[in-house]
């Protein structure tokens, strides 16, 4: 008996070894369900959401359509392990597929789109209300949480990179993709079929999250069309892990502003132990832009339309001709005061409309905080680029008319002429000079097929200086520019350097003190001291332009994540190099044959001086001009910006 006893024990507590196993290293944490449809009383407790999210039996709407900055998230209730320690190298897999619509309600609005997203938080912090998929804080700061997004984008922005309003990218912990691919799928012959996202048609995603190898493949169609063999989008890199927690939420996110954009989740499959479930793809509801409805029976418009004709006839043509009297005083004859004072010509919406043919997609050169920007070519075949300013952009009617009056009044070679402006109500335009090379940072950034060399640049330098001084010193009033960037220069048809975007221009006179209170600008080319008083300057421009010319001096962004923690933000990496003696090594390899070894040192040290942490040490753009177009001596120049005469700070050489 006592044997039978002890033989008993042995057997429960080889039991309870083998449920303590399963317990810890089976998965029990396993993340698998499905979702053929949502609805508040089957899913309420497995779908968190944030802020505007909600049920709209049978799908998740993302957004709000009457809150003008409107932002969604849907999260699944149980994190994903994605990671077995916090210093683990090794991160998990996950497959996922799910069915959603995008809808803008009016066909040439801007578009939003929404993202697939893993979180370690359901709510990022300081992120921008109404933009950047509701995830991010705004175009170039990275989010402090490991954050992973694949976005499907219906808005083309330059300023990211876009490649046109219908994209999928892959985001780490940043609004600028690592990676885009135009939406669409490859059919079984191999050809790609593009897909538009925006009118609202249930497509199909199907993402593969491949840990082990740190790939991400994502896949899109429309609903109907069998998964295709080929990914729309592929992606492998072990940095990855980087931005992968232990433990991590997965869902939705969207954002909208005032334009209505409808972002529907009508499926969803997610398995983190295989492949995800097949949803049941019958039966979905179908989303269109709607057609206003008629109350009245097709025998009822019938005899409305034969007794009425003439008296409609009649109507129409009194209201028509009534209505074209009025705009045509509204638009053409009635001229405000300031619009004599600031700018002689004045465009008609007629005029850049037909310009632009109906400011078509076709002709949309880009889109940024202000508005969007359209190629147009006037009667005599002068080309032009039109930007229109948003209606809720808080740039307004009064920064409009002081941006004509800045602009219309400024004659420089090297600043992009305005040639006139438009206004219809609340409609505001301007008018401005085609710039047909596009901007300086297209030539040197984004995989150009001819590389900018060394002595193009330099004379774009020397442009922008000259551009740059004649505002802060030729004028009778200091225009402060405040948004100096390489993507704000732009290059004419001879390649020369032109300053444009004026937007955030403020005048002030010599002497007195800008009166803002609001930090404006981009992120890596703001200087120090505007996070602090918010006050720009002539100094802070010269700032801006000292990282534009580490940029095209180094080949490099002002911040790059595909570096070292410790070359991630250029100026620093540019002045410990300048530090430790070895400041030739910061210069852009790929023109290395093109330039005197002084010569790109002289260089590199102009762009520290311009951007000295004390804004009384900076150089005058006077002084940077007179550097850069060779009134200095060489020798004279160098041993000005050596910092021998006076010492720096943190590295940086001083005029």
């Amino acid at each position: 008996m006592e044997r039978q006893r002890r033989r008993r024990r042995r057997s429960l507590l080889l039991l309870l070894q083998l449920c303590i196993f399963f317990i810890l290293f089976f998965p029990s944490y396993a993340v698998d369900f499905i979702f053929n449809s949502f609805t508040n009383g089957s899913n309420g407790t497995d779908i968190i959401l944030i802020s505007d999210a909600r049920f709209d039996s049978p799908v998740i709407r993302l957004n709000n359509d009457s809150n003008p900055n409107s932002i969604g998230r849907a999260f699944y209730h149980t994190k994903l392990i994605m990671k077995p320690t916090s210093n683990s190298t090794t991160i998990s897999s996950f497959s996922t597929t799910f069915v959603f619509s995008i809808l803008l309600e009016v066909a040439t609005s801007p578009g939003f789109g929404m993202a697939f997203v893993l979180s370690n938080s359901t709510s990022p912090p300081d992120v921008i209300a109404g933009q950047y998929f509701g995830l991010f804080t705004n175009s170039t700061t990275h989010v402090v949480a490991p954050l992973l997004a694949v976005e499907f984008d219906t808005g083309r922005n330059t300023e990211f990179n876009d490649p046109d309003d219908s994209h999928i990218g892959i985001d780490l912990n940043s609004m600028l993709s690592i990676k885009t691919q135009t939406a669409g799928y490859f059919d079984p012959n191999g050809t790609f079929v593009p897909i538009q996202m925006r009118n609202g048609q249930n497509l199909r995603a199907w993402i593969e999250f491949d840990g082990s190898n740190f790939e991400i493949n994502v896949t899109i169609a429309p609903i109907g069309i069998p998964r295709p063999s080929k990914p729309t989008l592929s992606f492998r890199d072990p940095e990855i892990a980087n931005y992968v927690s232990n433990e991590m939420f997965v869902g939705f996110s969207a954002s909208k502003t005032k334009w209505v954009e409808a972002q529907r989740i009508l499926a969803w499959s997610f398995s983190d132990t295989g492949v995800a479930r097949e949803i049941n793809n019958t039966n979905f509801p179908v989303f269109m832009r709607a057609s206003p409805p008629s109350s009245l029976s097709p025998g009822s418009v019938a005899g409305i339309v034969i007794g009425s004709v003439v008296f409609v006839i009649l109507i129409s043509g009194f209201v028509g001709f009534w209505y074209w009297r009025k705009n045509r005083a509204s638009e053409e004859d009635e001229i405000e005061d300031w619009e004599l004072e600031y700018w002689p010509h004045r465009f008609s919406n007629e005029e850049l409309s037909q310009a632009t043919d109906e400011f078509s997609d076709k002709n949309l050169l880009g889109s940024g905080g202000f508005g969007r920007v359209f190629k147009g070519t006037l009667p005599n075949n002068t080309e032009i680029a039109v930007k229109c300013v948003n209606h809720d952009s808080k740039q307004g009617l009064k920064e409009f008319m002081a941006e004509i009056s800045s602009m219309g009044r400024l004659q420089h070679k090297n600043l992009v002429q305005m040639r006139g402006w438009c206004r219809k109500g609340n409609e505001l335009m301007l008018v401005y000079d085609y710039m047909p090379n596009g901007s300086l940072n297209r030539w040197i950034f984004d995989k150009p097929t001819t590389l900018l060399g060394w002595k193009q640049r330099r004379r774009v330098l020397a442009d922008v200086a000259e551009g740059l001084n004649y505002l802060h010193h030729g004028w009778d009033q200091v225009v402060i520019h405040r948004d100096i960037k390489s993507s704000n220069v732009l290059m004419d048809s001879e390649m020369r350097g032109r300053l444009g975007d004026f937007g955030l221009a403020k005048l002030y006179q010599h002497g007195e003190t800008p009166n803002t209170t609001r930090v404006v600008g981009t992120l890596g080319y703001l200087a120090p001291e505007i996070a602090t008083v918010a006050t720009p300057t002539a100094a802070s421009d010269v700032y801006s332009f000292g990282v534009v010319i580490l940029e095209v001096a180094c080949g490099r962004r002002p911040i790059e994540m595909a570096v070292e923690e410790e070359e991630m933000v250029l100026i620093d990496w540019v002045r410990d190099l300048y530090s430790a003696g070895r400041l030739i090594a910061a210069a852009d390899l790929r023109i290395r044959e093109e330039y005197e070894t002084e010569e790109m040192e002289l260089m590199l040290k102009l762009g520290l001086a311009c951007c000295h942490p004390d804004p009384e040490r900076r150089p005058t753009m006077r002084e940077v001009v007179a550097v850069l177009i060779g009134e200095q001596q060489a020798a004279e120049s160098v041993e000005l910006l050596s910092g021998l005469s006076g010492g720096a700070v943190d590295g940086s050489p001083e005029v």
